[in-house]
């Protein structure tokens, strides 16, 4: 499987215990509406499955995985901060009109003051917010996605209009 044909869910943190268990962080937001019957992780650019023999989830975004064919510490130490996928047809099902900041992915950013910015190339995800990745004059930008920058977004053109903060765009252009 290519690796979008996958969306990502997490990233293995550590292993726990001598029999192969290992935790992930979920960086998905819905992760306790995942089907983890099996998962693909990353290994040299490509998504190789992982069949699931035993999982719990936990309340902090964590869960801890025994996975079948890997039931030593040593293996499941090599699985280290790998990042672990869904096929994209497990998707969970988004309610009417549900919009999330990683939807922005190709919208065009406008700020206020310095006019359009250019297509938002990237959105990632940390634990405290949301980072757009924009290309502008021959340099990327990058700038939280949130309430108080968000002015309006319009869904049918594919523009987000914003308002960034005093200096941002000059710690990138000088």
């Amino acid at each position: 499987m290519k690796i979008e044909d996958g969306f990502y869910i997490g990233y293995i943190t550590k292993t726990k215990g001598l029999k192969g268990e290992v935790q992930v962080y979920f960086e998905f937001d819905q992760f306790e509406d995942l089907e983890l019957e099996s998962v693909f992780l990353e290994i040299n650019n490509k998504l190789i499955p992982f069949f699931v023999s035993s999982y719990k989830i936990q309340a902090n975004r964590t869960g801890y995985f025994y996975f079948e064919d890997v039931d030593t510490i040593e293996k499941a130490e090599k699985l280290i901060r790998k990042k672990v996928y869904l096929p994209n047809e497990k998707m969970p099902e988004r309610e009417e009109g549900e919009f999330f900041y990683t939807d922005l992915k190709g919208f065009i950013a406008h700020d206020e003051n310095h006019g359009e910015l250019g297509e938002i190339i990237e959105v990632h995800e940390y634990p405290q917010q949301f980072i757009a990745v924009v290309p502008y004059k021959f340099t990327e930008i990058m700038f939280p996605l949130n309430e108080d920058i968000i002015q309006e977004i319009d869904e049918e053109a594919g523009i987000v209009k914003v308002i960034l903060p005093d200096g941002l765009i000059e710690i990138y252009t000088n």
